[in-house]
């Protein structure tokens, strides 16, 4: 078997134990939410995961997988030695398939982003040089990983003020939830669909004007609100149950909204997180296949295929860790605090992945559960686990980095 053939069934299986990572770790902390808010259970998660993950990532994943491979590595500094990008690529996607490994059965939401950025400077220093590396890029990319915890925190803080001041303080609960939980459907679909046309059926070739595509959102927002209605007016509302808990009948509405925001932050997620496994398999198989670095290598189907796969398989065989630390953790979820938690992160998510920014889905998801957190009061959260997680983020770029160091020199040694 010849050289070419080699690499390309190696990037494919190592892109397949990557994005395996990611559904283990990351789309189980987009699901955590859900589940922890008991609006879910771990199997209609897993279902609304291999539905709308597998769209993002197949529809709208295109986007962000350019910026990783491009931005981070100057691609003319290994134009004469292709092989050595080849080495790092693979060292960096079975580097950050481990890490997400360890984090996932320790229960830590970590970021996938920073691990594959964190592996890929990791072997471009010491296989290309410091000086192949953007260093302005990876402090782009270091700052939005500050700025999205604290967008979608600051999102999630006022989603939730908004839900405390129409609905749960209000004289009558449960008739405000009936009456404001509609629009809440509404803007999920809106923003969700203008995310789908923006990014995603450029790769199905279908293109619509700005005002098209708004004039589109729109209806698919009215759509799925008109649906959202019908499944409120099938709800059972029994007076008791709000006698050991004030807002259970109002929660239960809270309910039909999260699972539309968990349909939108599975699509978010995908569109966004799966360049992080098939960004560094594509420029693998695209060096093999044509012998030279390119600034652009294209995308083919079949490669965002593998990566949709292994997320929802990731999810479901590995994901229950993480899930448990963001869903009950952190802060105690209800639908009402849940929804506000994933309508925020989706909202940063879908925003970053139009403009190209590889922020992190999971800083993203867990800076909205402390924004909800912080607008009950800071006693709402559990500070020893969120210290956890902090520590294991700053952990995971030298651990990405320190691990691809190590297979760069192994792959290096067995075809160099």
């Amino acid at each position: 078997m010849d050289h070419v053939t080699i690499y390309i069934i190696l990037a494919a299986a190592l892109g397949l134990f990557m994005a395996w990572g990611i559904g283990a770790n990351d789309v189980a902390n987009a699901m955590g939410t859900s589940i922890g808010a008991k609006a879910l259970t771990i199997k209609q998660a897993v279902i609304i995961a291999a539905i709308f993950e597998f769209s993002g990532a197949f529809l709208a994943g295109g986007e962000v997988t350019s910026t990783i491979r491009k931005g981070i590595i100057d691609s003319s500094s290994v134009a004469q030695t292709p092989e050595l990008l080849i080495y790092g690529m693979l060292a960096s996607l079975v580097a950050a398939g481990i890490w997400l490994l360890i984090a996932s059965r320790a229960g830590w939401p970590v970021s996938t982003t920073h691990t594959i950025v964190g592996a890929i400077v990791g072997f471009a220093i010491v296989g290309i040089g410091t000086e192949a590396v953007n260093w302005g890029k990876v402090a782009n990319i270091v700052m939005s990983w500050v700025v999205s915890p604290f967008i979608s925190g600051t999102l999630a803080f006022f989603l939730f003020r908004s839900v405390q001041k129409l609905i749960l303080n209000a004289d009558n609960p449960l008739a405000m939830a009936k009456k404001y939980v509609p629009v809440y459907i509404f803007l999920t679909g809106f923003m969700i669909t203008l995310v789908t046309l923006f990014k995603g059926l450029k790769h199905v070739g279908l293109e619509f004007t700005p005002v098209e595509n708004y004039a589109i959102a729109v209806v698919v927002g009215l759509v799925i609100m008109v649906c959202g209605i019908y499944y409120i007016s099938r709800i059972n509302f029994d007076p008791s149950d709000d006698r050991d808990f004030h807002f259970a009948n109002v929660e239960k509405i809270f309910s039909v909204l999260m699972v539309v925001t968990a349909c939108a932050i599975a699509f978010a997620h995908g569109s966004n997180d799966v360049a992080n496994a098939v960004g560094p398999m594509a420029a693998v198989i695209s060096i093999a296949n044509e012998g030279v670095v390119t600034q652009n290598s294209p995308m083919p189907a079949w490669i965002l295929l593998v990566g949709g796969i292994g997320i929802v398989l990731g999810l479901a065989m590995y994901g229950k860790n993480v899930i448990a630390t963001i869903g009950n953790k952190i802060t105690e979820l209800t639908p009402s605090r849940g929804f506000a938690c994933q309508l925020a992160a989706a909202t940063t998510v879908v925003v970053a992945s139009g403009t190209g920014l590889p922020i992190s889905t999971t800083h993203t998801l867990v800076g909205a559960v402390l924004g909800v957190g912080l607008a009950r009061g800071i006693g709402a959260l559990n500070l020893g686990v969120v210290g956890n997680i902090f520590m294991s983020w700053i952990i995971t770029l030298p651990a990405g980095a320190l691990l691809s160091i190590f297979f760069f020199y192994f792959f290096k040694g067995i075809f160099g």
